[in-house]
């Protein structure tokens, strides 16, 4: 399900909107402007936020009175089969009521939410009530193959109808153990079966997940070719889609396009096992093949993963099948399996610059996967920066210089399948950690690190941060600069300043001054000076984002370097760049791009 969001009118209902966040392990807080401070995002018409995240399919908690939502939905409602729930909590606690999407979901939330308040779950659907059932939302493991014919059949076990239930694959017993009385025949059924059954108006087909589908590829096999052969091996074998637990593969194709296409072709998630144990899997293969075992270490690799995967219990339902570069095997369980428990997934890294330190500056990206990650790795300082609210991974703090460490424990809980976040301040690849994790996975030679699916995620920069405090110093051309010499020698950086300082860029100077580098600054205020007028506009801008911000703007001539540390930068003006004072007190700092002496402008 897409991740909640929840609506908040008042201050005191922020603390309320913690807790229910809490119970469902992640939400999105928008508060009310103007009267709610604190929430990831603000909003100013409950009834336009409402129907925006209702049209794009989020789920919506309001902690407000349910006539409010009522009012705000109304307009936007249709289809009930596809809509998102809408759930309103009390302010004071007392109860969670489920007004749309009971049996999508909602239910289900407002029973988890109830027990976290210590509330009252407030459920009208009638079969939840009466029977404990709720057949269009079953647990997790089963999908409806025909979601119409569950009114006609939940309506004739209401009017107590004999209604008959065939068990053809998998455990029913959640059907079987509540209230529900299912007979051996009956006008209406309910069929349970991995079969490819589509059901009609009175015979309900649920489908469990019983199913495995392994696939074995060639380097660079086409992704389409992988999924319309799993498609035709379950179609041959009047098997259901619907009932495919998930991909399995070698874990040297975990990062095979054709293995994941398959497993998003199928809606399900893709696992894998290292040739070790799809050996152990070789007295069971009914293709094994000496010329797999002599490339990748084990007898078999599509049906080798198709039985690890349904377990020593499990057997083989389709055999090895070819096309073009890939093989495809099917097997299945006796029973409903769990994903998370077959094999291995393969592991994320995010690196995500989360900003100078204020929340509302993170980007939703980054707020997401923040709440996504098993593992937060950083700069503890940066980890500090992160609530528990917003991420409840487990927390790898490092100190100050053990970059390279903290990468390389993120590559290596990633390798090992987890999910991690490796937290940067400000954007994630300028002067952060994502240019060295990519240098590590270049240069290490380690073959899991690169099967990590590593992604960027980009942050709003310091330099960012303080042209917007200031105005907008970097409107014309600009470039950054750090003078931190640990990495770069001195006489690299001094060229590199004496190049901004002739070429005439607008400067940001990051990293600079430190208890340990004292001369640099001077320096390169001299190298700047020397090309520029004394009265050159400098912004000064210290704790971006946090409780004792400061931003100073001032002359090139009047910086005063003591003042400044490695929690400060420094954007110095151009030619271009003036200084003015604001009607409200202080000062604007801007660089032109010559708007007023050119009639067209691109942007």
């Amino acid at each position: 399900m897409t991740m909640p969001a929840i609506i908040v009118l008042t201050q005191s209902g922020l603390a309320v909107a913690g807790l229910v966040r809490a119970a469902l392990g992640g939400a999105e807080i928008h508060g009310l402007a103007g009267r709610v401070d604190g929430a990831d995002r603000s909003y100013d018409s409950v009834s336009v936020l409402v129907q925006a995240l209702f049209a794009e399919g989020v789920p919506v908690i309001g902690v407000c009175a349910a006539g409010i939502l009522v009012r705000a939905v109304a307009p936007v409602l249709g289809d009930k089969r596809v809509e998102p729930p809408v759930l309103a909590v009390a302010e004071d606690t007392s109860c969670v009521v489920p007004l749309i999407g009971g049996h999508h979901g909602g239910n289900d939330m407002a029973w988890r939410i109830a027990a976290a308040l210590q509330a009252q779950a407030a459920i009208t659907t009638a079969s939840d009530v009466r029977f404990g059932l709720a057949l269009d939302d079953p647990p997790p493991g089963w999908r409806v193959a025909n979601p119409a014919a569950v009114k006609p059949v939940a309506a004739a076990l209401l009017a107590d109808e004999p209604v008959a239930l065939r068990v053809e694959s998998g455990d029913a017993a959640w059907l079987r153990g509540t209230g529900a009385r299912f007979a051996d025949h009956g006008d209406h059924g309910v069929v349970v079966t991995d079969g490819a059954n589509p059901g009609d108006a009175r015979q309900l087909v649920l489908h469990p997940a019983t199913l495995v589908v392994g696939i074995g590829s060639e380097r660079g096999a086409d992704p389409h070719i992988a999924v319309e052969l799993a498609r035709r091996a379950l179609a041959e074998a009047e098997l259901s889609p619907l009932s495919v637990a998930c991909v399995a593969s070698i874990d040297l194709k975990m990062d095979e396009p054709a293995v994941h296409a398959v497993a998003e072709a199928l809606g399900v998630p893709a696992r894998f096992f290292d040739a070790a144990a799809l050996e152990r899997e070789t007295p069971r293969l009914a293709n094994p093949s000496r010329q797999v075992f002599l490339t990748v270490g084990c007898h078999g690799v599509a049906e080798g993963a198709a039985l690890a995967g349904v377990g020593g219990d499990g057997l083989l339902a389709v055999e090895k099948r070819k096309d073009r570069g890939v093989t495809c095997a099917v097997g299945r369980a006796p029973r409903v399996l769990d994903p998370a428990s077959v094999g291995q997934a393969r592991g994320r890294l995010a690196v995500i610059g989360i900003g100078p330190g204020d929340a509302a500056w993170r980007t939703a990206e980054a707020a997401a996967e923040l709440r996504r990650a098993t593992d937060l790795v950083g700069y503890s300082r940066y980890l500090d920066l992160v609530s528990e609210a917003e991420a409840g991974g487990d927390r790898h703090a490092f100190g100050l210089g053990d970059e390279t460490a903290r990468c390389r424990a993120a590559l290596d809980l990633a390798a090992a399948g987890r999910e991690v976040a490796l937290v940067c301040s400000g954007d994630a690849g300028i002067y952060a950690m994502a240019a060295l994790v990519f240098e590590l996975i270049d240069r290490a030679g380690r073959a899991d690190w690169r099967r990590v699916d590593t992604r960027v995620v980009p942050g709003l920069s310091a330099l960012q941060a303080a042209a917007a405090r200031a105005g907008a110093p970097l409107g014309h051309d600009f470039c950054a600069v750090s003078l931190s010499d640990l990495l770069t020698p001195w006489s690299v950086i001094e060229r590199r300043l004496q190049a901004a300082a002739t070429a005439d860029f607008v400067t940001a100077i990051y990293n600079p001054r430190s208890a340990d580098r004292q001369w640099q600054l001077p320096r390169a205020l001299e190298i700047l000076t020397a090309a520029r007028p004394p009265e050159t506009p400098v912004v000064v801008a210290r704790n971006l984002g946090r409780n004792d911000e400061t931003i100073d703007i001032t002359a090139l001539s009047a910086v005063e370097p003591t003042d400044i540390d490695m929690l400060t930068v420094l954007i110095v003006g151009a030619a271009g760049s003036r200084r003015f004072d604001r009607g409200a007190g202080g000062e604007w700092v801007y660089t032109a791009r010559g708007y007023n002496s050119t009639p067209a402008n691109d942007g």
